[in-house]
């Protein structure tokens, strides 16, 4: 087989494209391409915002690969396993870029979790997004339970998850699941306009934001807000905040170079 996670890289900006058809199921060999990916891009210094889609009209990604269960079943290791695929969606979730998912068809199980690891989602007005593992007398086991419930509120996450009955774009965008949707095949195009925007600024910056929102909410708002200050103080010390006033005074466009 080969490779099934796909990067192009243009103008600062990353997109990974999952290609392993017909609905891009999170299989183990994607769940290792996703992770080398992941690494590579944390040390590239010309990419500054992430996008990360599914090749085709039909999924972002329908779900783990049902046809690997039966191996998970009998591996007296599974933990072992549980825990690797967290570790992948945790250095994902953790990237100190910007990440921007782009949810153009079914967005399932795995999937829906995947998503949740991304900074932004934008959808496309066909995607349904959902977490079906209920009816296979499952629950969701990468990292849904926590991430989503921590999103939309408990309740809202309980019914989604208790049901397993999928949402459509609008009503995820409504209940903040999804930042904004888009018609059909508009996804990337919307998301490549906003991470341009996001790609003109200084990575020491976004960073930043990245990590005080992060590790705020993990925290109580004086404990955020400490954090904040530290931070503040870090990004004083960056040559791009030099650049960015001397722009302002200046009256012309910074030219940051993340550092």
């Amino acid at each position: 087989m080969g490779q099934l996670v796909k990067v192009a890289k243009e103008a600062g900006i990353a997109v990974v494209t999952i290609e392993n058809p017909p609905l891009n199921v999170m299989n183990q060999q994607v769940q290792r391409e996703l992770q080398e990916v992941t690494s590579d891009l944390r040390q590239d210094r010309e990419v500054v915002c992430i996008l990360l889609t599914g090749a085709g009209e039909k999924a972002f990604m329908a779900g783990a690969d049902i046809k690997e269960f039966p191996e998970m079943m009998n591996n007296p290791n599974m933990k072992t396993h549980v825990m690797e695929t967290h570790a992948m969606l945790n250095e994902l979730d953790q990237l100190p870029k910007p990440t921007i998912a782009v949810l153009n068809g079914l967005t399932f199980g795995g999937g829906c979790e995947l998503a949740l690891t991304c900074d932004i989602r934008i959808a496309e007005d066909h995607a349904q997004l959902g977490l079906p593992e209920v009816k296979l007398g499952l629950f969701p086991g990468g990292g849904g339970t926590q991430r989503l419930a921590r999103l939309i509120g408990e309740s809202k996450a309980k019914e989604m998850m208790f049901t397993g009955e999928p949402i459509e774009a609008e009503e995820a965008r409504q209940i903040g699941l999804v930042n904004k949707v888009v018609p059909s095949g508009e996804g990337l195009a919307s998301a490549k306009e906003m991470a341009a925007r996001i790609a003109g600024y200084s990575l020491e910056s976004l960073s930043r934001i990245k990590r005080a929102v992060d590790n705020g909410l993990q925290q109580d708002l004086q404990g955020g807000i400490k954090q904040e200050a530290d931070l503040f103080v870090e990004v004083f010390q960056t040559e791009d905040v030099q650049e960015g006033v001397q722009a302002f005074v200046e009256k012309r466009k910074p030219e940051f170079q993340h550092k």
